[in-house]
């Protein structure tokens, strides 16, 4: 039994990673749930990991994988983790005690190359090769691609060099998603997207990266973060 804390912790973490494909900050965390200081997030997440509810992935900034919900907050449908390892076709999912295993299902995605996430790249449109993605992880009706991380500037955000992200194809994003840009026609990167007053702000998830203050003319939304893939 998880206590009311625990429950709207677990219930932030998993509508973030819907939404984003990686988990909130500790200081998104603590805002949420309306606490003084972090120790009381790492007390949660210590006991929603003995609970079996999550699990902390080593060396990996902002690395939690939910592995499971209570049925009550699962609506009844099977939970499959978002962050999963490798690009083979993902495992079944691990169940509570009694629970009859489910077949997870995936679609290849191709591979649209390297996406910089530090300083632009040139803005890629070939397949380099294809990946398999849980059906889970994809917007139903959404078309997606995947796209190979290359540098550090979203590692605060769980975005590390050598991820595969995968990509909801849109062109309009809100404020808070963490998109695929591409800058004056030529650049492609990968950031968190900000609009405001006429202009576009793309924004690292590393201090050591400034945040780039765009004309909206210069910056065009190529698509969504939906997931990420890790190979370890």
């Amino acid at each position: 039994m998880l206590t009311r804390k625990q429950r709207d912790l677990l219930a932030f973490i998993h509508k973030r990673v819907q939404r984003d494909g990686v988990p909130p900050s500790f200081d998104e965390m603590k805002d949420a749930l309306d606490l003084r200081s972090k120790s009381g997030i790492h007390r949660l997440i210590t006991a929603l990991e003995e609970r079996g509810f999550i699990r902390r992935l080593a060396h990996r900034a902002r690395a939690i994988e939910i592995t499971r919900l209570p049925e009550d907050m699962a609506g009844g449908a099977t939970f499959v983790p978002q962050v999963i390892d490798g690009s083979a076709p993902a495992a079944k999912p691990p169940a509570p005690a009694r629970a009859m295993p489910v077949e997870v299902h995936a679609t290849e995605l191709p591979v649209m190359g390297r996406i910089a996430a530090g300083v632009p790249i040139d803005a890629i449109s070939e397949v380099s090769h294809h990946v398999a993605v849980p059906g889970q992880m994809l917007d139903r009706g959404g078309e997606h691609y995947a796209l190979e991380v290359k540098g550090d500037s979203m590692i605060d955000a769980g975005i590390n060099d050598g991820d595969v992200v995968v990509i909801r194809d849109q062109n309009t994003a809100d404020n808070g998603d963490i998109v695929v840009a591409l800058v004056e026609g030529h650049e492609a990167t990968l950031k968190r997207y900000r609009r405001t007053k006429g202009m576009v702000a793309l924004e690292a998830a590393n201090p050591a990266y400034e945040t780039r203050l765009l004309r909206e003319d210069q910056v065009q939304v190529q698509g969504r973060l939906v997931g990420l893939i890790r190979s370890y």
